[in-house]
C-alpha cells in the first residue's frame, strides 16, 4: 500500500512537470514560428522566472499552489489552490512574480550589455515591459494586488492606465484583463468589500512599505522600460 502511494505521488509530481514543460513547449513552438527560436526561448525563461517569483512566495506563506502553466499570448500563471486569508498575504505573493522577473530582465540586461548583444537586449526588454505592465494598479494583475493592501483606490487610477493603454495598443488581452477588472474597481468606487471581514486590516507601517516597494518598483521599470526601448531604437536607426 505504501508502495502505490508513493508511485501515486510521484505520478502527480511528473504530471505537474509535464504540465509545466508541455504547456512551455507548446509556447515556446508558437512564439518561435513569429519572433524566432532564441527569442522566444528568452521570453518564455523570463516568464517562468516570474512565475516561479510567485510560486516560492505562495509556497513560504503555506498557500497550496500549483506549479506555473503556460498559455500563448496570455502569459502564464500559478494556480492558487487556496486564496490568501488577507490582504497582505495576496500582496506578498503578487510582488513575488514582479520582483524575480525584474531581476530576470536586469541579469539579461547586463549580459546583453557585456556581450554587446541585441538579442539579449530585446529580450530584456519585452522583461521589464512585461513586469511593468503587471504593476498596472487593477485586478487581477500583480500590481492590483499589491496596491490593494494600501488602498483599494489605487484601482480607480489603474482603470485609466489601461484604457489608455488599449487606445495606444488595442488588444484582446486587454480587454479580457478590463473585463475581469470591472467588477473590482466598481466595488472599490462605491466602498464595498467582498472578502472576509478583516481581510483589509493590515498595519498602517505594513501598508507604508508595500507603497514604497510598489511605487519604487513601477518607478524603476518605467525608466529601465524606456532606456531600453532608446537603446534599441538607437540600434536600428544604425542599420
Amino acid at each position: 500500500m505504501i508502495k502505490l502511494l508513493l508511485l501515486l505521488l510521484s505520478g502527480a509530481k511528473f504530471g505537474k512537470l509535464l504540465t509545466t514543460g508541455g504547456t512551455m513547449l507548446i509556447s515556446l513552438g508558437v512564439y518561435a514560428l513569429i519572433w524566432g527560436w532564441r527569442y522566444a526561448a528568452g521570453f518564455i525563461v523570463l516568464l517562468f522566472c516570474h512565475e516561479i517569483g510567485h510560486y516560492i512566495a505562495a509556497r513560504q506563506r503555506g498557500l497550496n499552489v500549483g506549479a506555473p502553466t503556460f498559455i500563448p499570448f496570455v502569459g502564464a500563471w500559478i494556480n492558487l489552490k487556496e486564496q490568501p486569508m488577507n490582504a497582505e498575504t495576496e500582496a506578498y505573493v503578487a510582488m513575488a512574480g514582479p520582483l524575480a522577473g525584474t531581476l530576470a530582465a536586469l541579469a539579461c540586461y547586463f549580459l546583453a550589455r557585456s556581450e554587446d548583444s541585441t538579442l539579449l537586449l530585446a529580450i530584456s526588454y519585452s522583461g521589464f515591459f512585461l513586469n511593468l505592465f503587471n504593476l498596472i494598479p487593477v485586478p487581477p494583475l500583480d500590481g492590483g494586488r499589491m496596491t490593494g493592501v494600501v488602498s483599494r483606490k489605487f484601482w480607480m487610477l489603474g482603470a485609466p492606465a489601461l484604457v489608455g493603454l488599449f487606445l495606444w495598443r488595442p488588444s484582446p488581452m486587454l480587454i479580457l484583463i478590463a473585463f475581469l477588472a470591472a467588477p473590482h474597481v466598481w466595488k472599490a468606487f462605491r466602498g464595498e468589500g467582498g472578502e472576509a471581514p478583516g481581510y483589509y486590516d493590515t498595519p498602517p507601517a505594513k501598508r507604508f512599505e508595500y507603497a514604497l516597494l510598489y511605487l519604487g518598483l513601477l518607478a524603476y521599470l518605467a525608466v529601465m522600460t524606456y532606456d531600453v526601448h532608446e537603446m534599441l531604437g538607437g540600434l536600428r536607426a544604425q542599420l
